[in-house]
């Protein structure tokens, strides 16, 4: 099929919904709490404590109440430096409910990476638990709030969370405009930037997954869900924790990935619904625990961050042999779920290798070229485009970069090239974009490219990613050494002492010069290609 007209798109195979988008993200996550009180909601791994959904609502309003003691109102922003925990998801709920933002930092982030956070998203209070207090302190400005004991001078999140909540008062919030949450993403390229998710962007995504009438679309009442992947990813943020407590299912908190016990949870809280990325499969398929431990109440494992190959799936339908595969498709800036793998409620159609489903309800896909920017057919590559009430409403104080991602009729460019199948499949088969995706994380080139460049032993660099079967990709840099007596040792130290772990340098290589276009961009496109075969 040729060119179509600009008007063509594609829409989900289920039928629009209605969305309930006047909600603050807070009250729609609690629109049911009536009839689900005494269900439970949130089950720490480590100590089997249980919380139900009305111990959620009332303490996420008490720690409301005792934020709000602290000077946090409506539009004031809170940093959230905690792994997973009961506590991180009191302080989202907390937040919102005060018409705060959310910003949100792997507790393995450096202090200058925290650094630059804190003063590129505002934020003026940053809830941690004492081991990471150290990372923070001496930030100007800044409260700091610790969830446990033994970090002095820090406001006691146990504290606060027993604060009196009947005088809370409620906070004007505009939930087309107000901002939620602000994970922060490389978009397409360049450095990394505050994405503006909207309580009615984020309450429309949930609804996407969870809402309307189909039983079998993703979480049911009476789901158990494991929550191992990190919820300062976007991904378990939405995926998770907000999808889980609206569909009204229980979720089991992992504090951090271990096989042996993540096998021991599924078995003994009878998970149903394992949300996991490829590496955690990987993990899986060489752990010989598998066979002793009871796996069959998992009836369904998603995935997403990185495509999972056909050989993963194999392995998952071998090891969970009662469990389907829901593959996704998305990123921090399209609020975040661009399309979903259908194969589950439509049993026993098997999943197609590659695919990541149709996309969601309630929105637009297109396929453009990016030379002309025309419509494309069906199975015919190009960049994916989508446009909903789901996006971002754009990057935080970049109106530039905004405006490079989102295009005048609302159409968000995500950078990657796909198609679209005879049963409106999503494929994706390479990118525009120059992220580097390890084990699903983010690196941007240009953040450690700024880096390299500032050491005086180097005068050129350029980053790029190299292909990795265990990791999918890995970050790897090019270098023009100004010093003869600088080694890769040097240079792969120099990166790991300012940067979280997945950014490190695996590699590098010293060359000559550093292939650039006329305008001065780097083409890691050449550089990707002597990787592929093999020059290096």
């Amino acid at each position: 099929m040729g060119l179509l007209p600009e008007q063509t798109v594609f829409r989900s195979t289920l039928p629009d919904i209605a969305i309930p988008d006047h909600l603050p993200l807070h009250d729609y996550v609690f629109e049911r709490l009536a009839e689900r009180r005494d269900r439970a909601c949130i089950i720490d791994g480590a100590t089997g404590k249980t919380l139900t959904v009305g111990d959620v609502y009332c303490l996420s309003r008490r720690l409301a109440a005792g934020l709000y003691s602290l000077g946090v109102r409506h539009g004031s922003t809170v940093l959230l430096f905690l792994p997973n925990s009961v506590e991180f998801a009191l302080s989202f709920l907390a937040s919102s409910r005060l018409g705060a933002v959310t910003t949100t930092a792997s507790p393995l982030h450096t202090p200058p990476e925290i650094a630059k956070q804190v003063a590129a998203s505002g934020a003026t209070v940053i809830i941690t638990e004492p081991a990471f207090v150290a990372k923070v302190r001496g930030l100007a400005g800044i409260t700091i709030v610790a969830t446990g004991e033994g970090a002095e001078g820090c406001a006691s999140f146990a504290d606060l969370q027993a604060a009196d909540d009947s005088a809370l008062p409620e906070a004007p919030i505009d939930v087309a405009n107000d901002v939620v949450a602000l994970p922060y993403s490389s978009g397409t390229t360049g450095l990394p930037k505050g994405v503006m998710l909207s309580h009615r962007g984020l309450v429309t995504s949930v609804a996407q997954l969870v809402d309307g009438d189909n039983p079998n679309l993703h979480f049911r009442e009476d789901d158990v869900v494991l929550c191992v992947l990190p919820m300062f990813h976007v991904y378990s943020l939405h995926s998770i924790l907000l999808c889980g407590m609206r569909a009204g299912a229980a979720l089991v908190i992992m504090k951090r990935f271990d096989t042996v016990k993540m096998l021991e949870l599924v078995e003994q809280h009878g998970i149903t619904i394992a949300p996991l990325v490829p590496p955690i499969v990987v993990e899986m398929a060489k752990s010989d625990a598998m066979g002793r431990h009871d796996l069959s109440s998992v009836r369904m494992v998603m995935s997403g961050a990185a495509p999972m190959g056909k050989e993963l799936q194999d392995i998952i339908h071998a090891k969970l042999p009662n469990a389907v595969l829901g593959q996704g498709y998305g990123m921090t800036e399209a609020g975040p779920v661009l399309s979903m793998c259908m194969a589950f409620a439509k049993q026993p159609s098997p999943v197609k290798s590659g695919a990541c489903g149709t996309v969601v309800r309630n929105a637009e896909l297109k396929i453009i070229d990016p030379e002309t920017g025309l419509c494309l057919g069906r199975n015919q590559p190009g960049e994916i485009c989508v446009r909903g009430r789901q996006i971002m409403k754009g990057y935080l104080n970049n109106p530039d970069a905004t405006a490079e991602t989102i295009d005048k009729e609302g159409w968000l460019h995500t950078g990657d090239v796909g198609y679209v199948d005879d049963d409106n499949e999503i494929f994706i088969v390479d990118r525009l974009k120059e992220l580097i995706k390890y084990k699903g994380f983010q690196v941007a080139p240009a953040e450690l490219e700024a880096m390299l460049i500032a050491h005086p032993s180097i005068a050129d660099a350029a980053v790029v990613p190299m292909k990795d079967d265990a990791s999918g990709e890995i970050p790897v840099a090019f270098i023009v050494a100004s010093a003869a007596d600088i080694t890769e040792d040097e240079i792969k130290q120099y990166v790991a002492k300012q940067v979280v772990f997945y950014k490190r340098l695996q590699r590098v290589f010293f060359v000559s010069s550093i292939p650039k276009a006329p305008s001065g961009k780097i083409l890691r496109k050449d550089l990707r290609a002597k990787l592929a075969t093999g020059a290096y």
